[in-house]
């Protein structure tokens, strides 16, 4: 069963996670020359204009419920490569942005986890539930589910971040078949996700995270303390 402090600090985590993510994306595109996002208003920090219905709100929530990683998307921001001076390589920068973010947000909150722990009095903790709180499980899980997003969207697959990346590294002749086959690829992929680990007792994006979000993880909560 989740407990209310765990899903407080998740909610209060994976939120600012997917605004800043999707707005990074945005802030990329327009200073490369791009307005559409800001025209459309992605730029801004409203949680309203990010949510995906099921990538925001259900699939976390399942997740959570399955005691397994807490990961999702938001909608995609909208932009056009045509404004770009070098397409493919602003489609690279675009694309990695908002993983950017969230590994920036990750530190950062290692980093106040680090300094809280180094300044705070240990009896200060003890005797004050928020703040007992605030170090030992909103910290940690904020930079957790930073890194499962950032990692998470790196994997090449359409519409994730990943996919632009692996676009920019596909031999031209290559781009219009791997375009028309992008359309299949995340309901397949939500598929397998949602279907395999109950099917086969093995959860592969599980795997991939511990294996890249965790380690990262553990290495940044390691000077902690």
């Amino acid at each position: 069963m989740i407990s209310i402090p765990y899903l407080i600090c998740s909610i209060l985590s994976f939120v600012p996670a997917i605004v800043l993510h999707e707005a990074a994306h945005g802030f990329a595109a327009w200073r490369l020359g791009d307005p559409t996002a800001k025209r459309a208003g992605r730029l801004s920090m409203n949680p309203l204009k990010h949510v995906d219905p099921f990538g925001t709100v259900i699939m976390p929530l399942l997740l959570m419920a399955a005691n397994m990683p807490v990961f999702g998307y938001a909608k995609p921001v909208p932009y056009n490569p045509a404004y770009f001076k070098d397409p493919r390589k602003g489609d690279l920068i675009v694309g990695l942005a908002g993983p950017v973010a969230n590994l920036a947000l990750a530190a950062l909150g290692a980093l106040v986890h680090a300094l809280a722990a180094w300044a705070l009095p240990v009896h200060l903790l003890a005797q004050n539930d928020l703040l007992f709180y605030f170090l030992t499980l909103f910290l940690p899980l904020f930079s957790l589910i930073n890194l499962y997003l950032a990692f998470f969207n790196l994997l090449p697959i359409p519409p994730l971040d990943g996919s632009s990346v692996f676009a920019f590294f596909l031999p031209r002749k290559h781009l219009p078949k791997y375009y028309r086959v992008q359309r299949y690829a995340f309901p397949i992929f939500m598929i397998a996700v949602i279907l395999v680990p109950y099917v086969l007792h093995v959860n592969p994006v599980g795997i991939y995270l511990d294996a890249t979000a965790g380690t990262v993880f553990d290495l940044l909560f390691s000077f902690g303390g």
